[in-house]
């Protein structure tokens, strides 16, 4: 709890000092200390509950987001190009945030069942099945980006639900060669060729190992079809991630200064509202998904390595509780959390250095954003519950 109080205020500050000269935005400060009251007490509410309950509710959780989900793409508010908030006076909620939780409670059900077999293909295919529909529902809005944390979710519960390095192998691998065909031929062909190498090293009978490589094939090939039913700012997006100098004064326009922002910090940055990319607002919505550029230039690097500092402080606290955890509901539970915070750090760190491309995934308990939050510090009090707990399932 602790950690993430911390966070909380080093976001507030982050937020208030992004926002202080930006007429339009400036009482976002206000709005997220508010949505912060309402997430701590939904926070006391959670760790007080019975632990049996989170997994009374997994499944109408579950059912109840895909309705949202349905709603929201039929009667939701379009911002920047996606439909995907319901909007109540002042204040706009994200269902897609909450549907983070329907697919951990529910994922974490059915693998935890005593009949489940991650290895077999039908079990596997259940489990996509559950973790993919709100991911086809997310797309249709469309937010490429949260659809990111879904199957990142996917494969970090089913990895912790023990499946084969091989199992494992064949989940992945269209994915990193649909990726690698995005650079380029000679990209696409190498991967097809290490996909090649690691069949060959599990040792698989030819037929099934020749499927295996249609797969990674088709998928490498069927990435051009998907890329052009992108919308267009998404696919200059990913032009501009590859190169961001391909659209310098647009899509890749952030992607450049959020690097120019974070490196002028130094190492014990300009002072607190004394950036000049912050203050002087080069960086579009930056009390959002570019708020680690703000801690970075006017913290330094000795404020960036603090955050991350608290963030490994806490994955690594969730981690042991879910590796003694007996029960293994709750195990998958705390597996599933530690997914989504790990992947958003990840790719929100990822597009202000540069290493992944711009597509909107906020900062946990950080970014300003009050669905995030909710759902975050919801989840928080799921992991104190169950270590609240822990005498009687651990």
């Amino acid at each position: 709890f602790l950690p993430v109080i911390i966070l909380f205020f080093v976001g507030l500050l982050a937020i208030y000092s992004s926002t202080l000269n930006n007429p339009n935005a400036n009482d976002n400060f206000e709005k997220q200390l508010i949505w912060g009251i309402i997430a701590f007490s939904i926070f006391f509410i959670t760790y007080s509950l019975p632990t049996n309950t989170f997994k009374a509710i997994a499944i109408p959780t579950y059912l109840f987001t895909i309705l949202l989900l349905i709603l929201v793409i039929v009667a939701g508010r379009r911002i920047y190009g996606a439909r995907s908030w319901f909007e109540f006076g002042p204040f706009g909620f994200q269902p897609s945030e909450l549907a983070k939780v329907g697919i951990i409670f529910a994922l974490a059900a059915f693998l935890s069942r005593s009949n489940t077999n991650i290895e077999s293909f039908k079990d596997i295919i259940i489990t996509l099945a559950i973790g993919l529909l709100p991911v086809g529902l997310i797309l249709l809005e469309p937010d490429m980006g949260t659809s990111l944390v879904y199957f990142g979710i996917i494969l970090m519960m089913i990895f912790w639900k023990g499946i084969s390095l091989f199992g494992l192998f064949v989940v992945l691998s269209p994915a990193i060669v649909a990726l690698s065909s995005l650079f380029g031929a000679v990209y696409l062909w190498s991967a097809l060729i290490l996909v090649v190498i690691c069949l060959i090293f599990f040792k698989k009978d030819i037929f099934f190992s020749g499927s295996i490589f249609a797969l990674n094939l088709a998928s490498g090939f069927f990435v051009n079809y998907v890329y052009g039913a992108l919308s267009p700012h998404q696919q200059i997006r990913i032009k501009s991630f590859i190169n961001p100098s391909f659209d310098p004064l647009g899509a890749g326009y952030n992607a450049l200064q959020v690097r120019v922002a974070i490196g002028s910090g130094g190492l014990l940055g300009k002072g607190f509202l004394a950036g000049h990319q912050t203050q002087l607002q080069f960086i579009p919505e930056q009390w959002t998904d570019f708020i680690y550029s703000v801690i970075g230039e006017e913290f330094g690097f000795i404020g960036t390595i603090l955050v991350l500092s608290i963030f490994l402080y806490l994955f690594l606290r969730i981690l042991k509780l879910a590796a003694n955890a007996k029960d293994e509901f709750l195990s998958l539970t705390l597996i599933g959390i530690l997914a989504v915070y790990f992947i958003h750090l990840f790719i929100n760190i990822g597009m202000v250095v540069g290493i992944m491309p711009i597509i909107g995934i906020p900062l946990p308990f950080v970014s300003y954003g009050g669905s995030s939050l909710v759902v975050d510090v919801f989840m928080l009090g799921v992991a104190a519950n169950i270590y609240r707990t822990r005498k009687d399932y651990i």
